[in-house]
């Protein structure tokens, strides 16, 4: 056989082998495979999903707080209406007497009498004490459905709130399942990166400095929280968010403050960067994150999911207000 004729015949029964071998190196070449993540490629997965994830908690404090107030509210009405009940049934009874006085042949029944007997001076006299019956029984009337028409109108006002606190009742839910979800992928990343999605920095041993007043005591309560665990919408003692770091140390002193960081920014006055003394409160990104600033340009606060309570430099992120409380 020619030696063209057979190279040609041993290609065609090589031909399928060579077509899996060129398949094979497709799927190994190092560009097709899909390269592990480096750790810093997850701690940047991390900050983005957990800045995400600090959003929803603070839009689900403030959801909190919006509920807190609603049921106060609430129980305010519901405390308001009790004398309006009793002025409504107190004006339904004195209409009830009229009625049944003037279908008896009471007052009205005696019109014809008074009319018809005695001198001109006298049916005067009587008439005129007809009109202050006929106003009195007008008043009283007036009265009943004033007090009917108000304890209608705060009815509504309380059924109206009541479903309000239910609509936000709904929204609280969807947003656990939420931030539940959304957490365990995010310590699955920790875990990833660091072997554990929780830091197990122990608690530390750094002193308060010396300041005086309501700060000083919630200064000393946020050096008392180092250490503690990120617990997303906790106020302590087991763990803290942000807001309820400052809440919960300004609760300590006598002041209370709402778990949200935006609403204790807008609560508070506001002061400048060179206004800063221990206790003030220092907020970051768009009023989303909050700290308790502590003197030496430190500030002490619950950072993020998967961290602990600690101190950082007050630029550790860019200031965005400062506010003081009291």
């Amino acid at each position: 056989m020619p030696p063209a004729r057979r190279l040609l015949r041993v290609a065609r029964v090589l031909r399928p082998a060579l077509a899996a071998a060129a398949v094979l190196c497709v799927i190994v070449t190092p560009g097709a495979a899909h390269a592990t993540p480096s750790v810093d490629d997850i701690e940047k997965q991390i900050s983005a999903k957990s800045d995400r994830l600090e959003k929803i908690v603070e839009q689900y404090n403030k959801a909190g707080e919006d509920l807190k107030k609603t049921k106060a509210q609430s129980a305010a009405l519901t405390t308001s209406m009790k004398p309006l009940q009793e002025q409504l049934d107190t004006a339904q009874a004195r209409v009830a007497e009229i009625a049944v006085r003037a279908y008896k042949g009471g007052d009205f029944a005696q019109l014809s009498s008074i009319l018809e007997s005695g001198t001109p001076e006298t049916a005067v006299d009587r008439l005129i004490t007809i009109d202050r019956i006929a106003s009195a029984n007008q008043r009283d009337i007036a009265t009943y459905r004033a007090a009917r028409d108000q304890h209608t109108a705060q009815a509504a006002k309380i059924a109206d709130l009541l479903k309000s606190q239910q609509k936000t009742y709904d929204t609280l839910a969807a947003q656990r399942k939420s931030i539940s979800k959304d957490l365990d992928e995010l310590n699955a990343l920790r875990r990833q990166a660091y072997g554990s999605a929780q830091e197990t920095t122990s608690r530390s041993n750094a002193h308060a400095p010396a300041v005086s007043g309501r700060a000083g005591v919630a200064v000393r309560y946020a050096y008392g929280a180092l250490g503690t665990p990120y617990v997303w919408a906790a106020d302590g003692p087991g763990g803290y968010d942000c807001s309820g770091l400052t809440m919960a140390a300004w609760r300590a002193a006598g002041y209370s403050l709402p778990h949200n960081a935006a609403m204790q920014y807008n609560q508070l006055p506001h002061i400048g960067r060179g206004q800063l003394k221990p206790g003030d409160l220092v907020f970051y990104s768009g009023l989303g994150h909050v700290a308790l600033y502590v003197g030496s340009g430190n500030v002490i606060h619950a950072p993020t999911f998967g961290e602990v309570v600690k101190i950082a430099p007050v630029d550790m992120m860019s200031p965005v207000g400062y506010a003081r409380v009291g």
